[in-house]
């Protein structure tokens, strides 16, 4: 047995999955979306960017194992290649790079399924630790978790497929393997499906306030941090807000927020915005129609 980095299992509970069985198609096409996930992720940890295509991973390769007996599950080891590069001296699976592989794919599942996770309190404290121990890790910033995030959606809806398509399984979960079971932060569901595909853009028309933490000059999507929600809320631009001017006022907000850790004063900024909601009335995104570096004139 290979000395594997870290290991994760997905595995599906109710209906015909406690009797170890699946549809086959549904199941292939979840562990699709599982490699898919995982292979995104591990090569941003490694490689600083974000694939399009998963057999792109470089600097690490992804094992399968057997089902095992129970509810229907699947074990997928991750091997790192070259490790030393890192200065990772410790036991395999219980290293510092397999809690980074561990905290960012948690992030990555989370935020898709709607559920915060504090940058700071997992990526941060980690690299925390790595420098009292003077091991390297490669640092990862939250704007690359956010594309990432954006590129691992629908991977993260294939993992549903056994749940929603031919219902032979009613809710997943995955977790980290080592000595103990570690679970993601969110549990695979009907509910979270529905979160992940349903989109419905109210007509009313809101002013927030916040910092920006992300943006993507190609797709015209990022994060904003507004203080009211107590979390990071992704938003996209129309088509009257990519000004320069605009852009301009975004990306501002964006590098001083970047800084923060050198006392930068932060540059807030207010935008008139849509909200994007789920059928069930769950905030997801903004779609933003004015920005200004001062509250709009009612």
């Amino acid at each position: 047995m290979k000395n594997y980095d870290v290991k994760f299992e997905l595995s599906y509970y109710g209906s015909d999955s406690d009797d170890h069985e699946i549809d086959l198609y549904d199941v292939s096409q979840a562990l699709v979306g599982f490699q898919r996930s995982l292979a995104i992720t591990t090569h941003l940890i490694l490689n600083g960017e974000i694939i399009t295509q998963a057999p792109a991973l470089k600097g690490a390769r992804i094992y399968a194992f057997p089902s095992q007996a129970g509810s229907w599950k699947i074990q997928a080891g991750i091997l790192v290649l070259g490790t030393a590069a890192y200065h990772v001296t410790t036991a395999p699976n219980n290293t510092l790079l397999g809690h980074l592989v561990y905290s960012a794919y948690d992030c990555v599942i989370s935020e898709s399924l709607g559920f915060h996770v504090d940058y700071n309190k997992s990526l941060g404290q980690l690299y925390e630790e790595s420098k009292k121990n003077k091991i390297k890790l490669p640092v990862i910033r939250e704007a690359q978790l956010d594309s990432a995030i954006e590129k691992c959606s629908t991977a993260i809806t294939e993992i549903h497929r056994p749940i929603y398509k031919t219902k032979t399984a009613k809710t997943a979960s995955i977790h980290r393997n080592t000595d103990q079971k570690i679970p993601l932060t969110p549990v695979f569901s009907l509910a979270s499906f529905q979160y992940i595909i349903e989109e419905y853009t109210e007509n009313d028309v809101n002013i927030i306030h916040g910092f920006v933490s992300s943006y993507n000059s190609n797709t015209f999507k990022g994060r904003i941090y507004v203080p009211v929600e107590e979390r990071p809320i992704s938003f996209i631009l129309s088509e009257s807000v990519r000004r320069e001017a605009d852009i301009q006022l975004i990306v501002d907000s964006l590098r001083v927020n970047a800084l923060r850790s050198f006392e930068a004063e932060p540059i807030e900024i207010f935008c008139k915005v849509q909200r994007i909601t789920t059928k069930a009335g769950h905030l997801k995104k903004y779609k933003v129609l004015a920005v200004s570096g001062e509250n709009f004139k009612s």
